[in-house]
């Protein structure tokens, strides 16, 4: 708390606002466009520490760890949405799980290595393409249905490896990669929902236990998961989430589709600044 003093009481105002309006966005777009929440968490995360002047060698995985921490109760309250209005199904999730689970793995090991920049360089660099991807007029169509077993579990590393890294949930590459596969937008977004559960939990877990003994951290902070974040934060997007979901059935799959590529555009020119201006 003697970090805190250093702030006026309007200042510490407004980065609580700053977070309970995170917690909003983030809950609406998890709803929305299956995306966890963490595309607009990691960068919020990210410029409030570099405003409190946290350490840079430690800014980035704070932000990734407390990102995945805030997914897990807004994926499962997307994803419960979805299921409820048809927009989720078994068959097609299940059958990336076990890929997805390896590559969250790969993703927490790496993560204990690589530095804040370029933690900051893959997110950046990775959502500018899935943007780009879903901005184009026409959709990219490869195949009827995901691929056999082993090509399902080489997405299913891809997705959970680098969405480990960037500090989301599974929806931001999945959705468009199962897009590709000819799934409904929608059915596409609810399963980018649960995907988000089975990447943020162990995820969390291990920036949390990566980041015990580490020096520099923000205050409240256990492991790489900064506690204040997470108890502003997390609320807020679980009681939005389903108004989120609501509004991903209520719109036009096109509108959804350019929704999606706005927000990850400009969440990755912004980070890509960052990681450069480090």
């Amino acid at each position: 708390m003697e970090f805190f003093s250093a702030y006026s009481p309007l200042w510490l105002a407004g980065l609580v606002s700053a977070l309970l309006l995170t917690g909003a966005v983030a809950g609406i777009l998890a709803g929305l466009l299956g995306v966890g929440g963490g595309i607009v968490i990691v960068p919020v995360l990210y410029h409030l520490f570099t405003l409190l002047g946290i350490d840079p060698e430690v800014r980035m995985h704070v932000a990734v760890g407390t990102s995945l921490a805030a997914i897990v109760p807004t994926s499962i309250i997307s994803a419960r949405a979805h299921y409820k209005r048809g927009g989720l199904k078994p068959e097609l999730l299940k059958p990336l799980i076990p890929g997805t689970l390896v590559g969250v793995l790969i993703g927490a090991l790496l993560s204990g290595y690589l530095s804040g920049q370029v933690l900051a360089a893959i997110f950046a660099v990775i959502a500018l393409l899935v943007a780009l991807n879903m901005a184009v007029e026409r959709n990219l169509s490869l195949r009827d249905g995901l691929p056999g077993t082993a090509g399902t579990g080489v997405l299913g590393v891809f997705i959970g490896s680098l969405s480990t890294l960037m500090g989301i949930g599974g929806g931001t590459l999945s959705v468009p990669i199962l897009n590709a596969c000819r799934t409904p937008m929608h059915i596409a977004v609810g399963t980018g929902a649960a995907l988000g559960v089975v990447i943020s939990l162990p995820g969390a877990l291990a920036y949390l236990i990566n980041g015990l003994g580490a020096d520099n951290l923000p205050p409240a902070t256990l492991g790489y998961v900064n506690l204040l974040g997470l108890a502003m934060i997390v609320p807020v997007t679980m009681l939005t989430a389903p108004w989120g979901a609501r509004i991903a059935h209520a719109i036009n799959a096109r509108l959804l589709r350019r929704l999606f590529a706005l927000f990850l555009a400009l969440t990755a020119v912004r980070m890509l600044f960052g990681a450069f201006a480090l």
